[in-house]
Order: structure tokens, then C-alpha cells, then sequence
């Protein structure tokens, strides 16, 4: 299906029958990937005395409770409510689903004992032209993401430098396929996000950072529509499943 989308005074196409789906799945065991500190999501028929909520085991519905940490567990879309001392919810501040965006693929730079994203790769690799979103693969890129154990792995992350440029650049929505576009451990600094929030200043409220997306090797590098779907929680994050679509004019 054919999609005209008007878009900075100008009209594209997208061919809706053809989505990219860069989101993680979520499964109920440790073969998930995780990171914080926490134990694996787990995906268990309902319980209650003897009756379980399961076909097999007899009942007439398959009836699952699910529990699981929106930032520790999959991909996932936050607001700036994830460092603010007063509640901001994603459901509240996300309000458009559709942007126009670049994937960019870097390769983090060694900094002492880090992976980096600096300023000077983004401003390297980043197109001219409008867009709302910046999609982050970062190399190397295997499968092995969909189940890697972050927990004191110090993965890469994005300098605050880095950050603060795609904020001027008026950049929306940040996405990346590492568990925080901060270290791991900066004694909760958060200077990325902090940085592209506009923390200390005007505060960037309707401007959401995913984490822990996937974007496998055979999508290409480029301008894309991209379709940013999040659960309706009232939380300051929640599970989502960003869509690339390839722009066809």
C-alpha cells in the first residue's frame, strides 16, 4: 500500500506494506536481554490455588501475567520524566507518531577504558536535510544484542558533547541500539541525557531517547519515515516499537 506523506512542504512516498521493524521482542526467560542489575523478565500463567490460566494444564484460556522493567528489558521510549524529581509521563509527552529520520551506523571510539559516540563522528556522518529522528546502529552489529547481559559491562555510550549537538541540530527523538546513552556507571551524572533534554535550561519535554533498538545489517544507511509506536503507560518510560519506513521518492 502506496502512502503520500506531506511533510516540510514537500510530498513522499512510503510503501506501508514494507514496515522495518527495529524494536526487540520480549521473552519470559534469562535468553532476553537485560541490563541494570535486574533478573529476567518473566512471562507465567495466571495463578490462583489450583487453577492455572493455561490450555495444556487444562483451563480454557491462556491468561499470562507478565513482569518486566520497561528500561532493563527490551526496547524501550523515554521522557525526561526518567530524571526528573516531579512525574513526567511518556504517554503524556509523546503526542505525534511520525517523523522524519536518519539512520546513521558508528563505530564508538576507544576513550581510555570507554566506547564512545562523540560529536565529531555525529557531525561526520550526519546528512543535511530536515529530520525529527536520529537512528543509532552502532558495530559491530550481530544478533547477539537481542540477548546480551549488559549488567557491568561498561558498554559504549554517547559523550554529553554528543548529545548537547543533536539537541541544537533540533533533533526530536534519539534512537540507540546501547541500554543508556549514558555510562553505565557515572555516579548518576546522566550528562547525555541530561544534555539532550536541555536539562538545565529550557526543558526539551516532548523529546523522547529509545534505547536497546535493533536494527539489522541489511537496512541500509539513509533518510527514512519512521513510526515511533509506545504503550500508553503513564510512566516515565514505556515498551515501544519504533517502524522505519523506506522513503520512495
Amino acid at each position: 500500500m502506496i502512502a503520500n506523506i506531506s511533510y516540510n512542504s514537500k510530498t513522499y512516498q512510503i510503501d506501508l506494506s514494507k514496515p522495518l521493524d527495529i524494536s526487540m521482542p520480549l521473552r519470559g526467560d534469562a535468553s532476553n536481554v537485560n541490563a541494570w542489575y535486574v533478573d529476567h523478565p518473566r512471562i507465567d500463567p495466571h495463578r490462583d490455588g489450583d487453577f492455572v490460566a493455561k490450555v495444556s494444564e487444562g483451563a480454557s484460556i491462556n491468561f499470562n501475567d507478565i513482569w518486566f522493567n520497561p528500561h532493563a528489558h527490551g526496547t524501550h521510549t523515554e521522557c525526561v520524566g526518567h530524571i526528573t524529581e516531579g512525574f513526567h509521563s511518556i504517554n503524556q509527552n509523546l503526542k505525534n507518531y511520525f517523523f522524519a529520520a536518519e539512520l546513521l551506523t558508528i563505530a564508538p571510539e576507544k576513550r581510555g577504558e570507554d566506547l564512545v559516540i562523540s560529536k565529531k563522528q555525529l557531525q561526520y556522518v550526519l546528512g543535511s536535510g530536515r529530520r525529527d529522528a536520529v537512528v543509532i546502529r552502532t558495530l559491530p552489529n550481530t544478533k547477539a544484542k537481542l540477548s546480551r547481559q549488559y549488567s557491568h559491562t561498561n558498554p559504549p555510550y554517547m559523550l554529553e558533547e554528543a548529545a548537547a549537538f543533536l539537541a541544537q541540530k533540533g533533533i526530536g527523538h534519539l534512537l540507540i541500539d546501547l541500554p543508556s546513552v549514558d555510562r553505565e556507571k557515572d555516579d548518576g551524572e546522566l550528562l547525555a541525557h541530561r544534555a539532550f533534554w536541555n536539562f538545565n535550561g529550557k526543558i526539551r519535554k516532548n523529546a523522547t531517547i529509545t534505547e536497546l533498538i535493533f536494527v539489522p545489517n541489511h537496512i541500509k544507511d539513509g533518510k527514512y519515515f519512521l513510526n515511533l509506536q509506545v504503550a500508553p503507560f503513564e510512566n516515565d518510560a514505556s515498551p515501544s516499537r519504533p517502524v522505519l519506513f523506506e522513503i520512495l521518492e
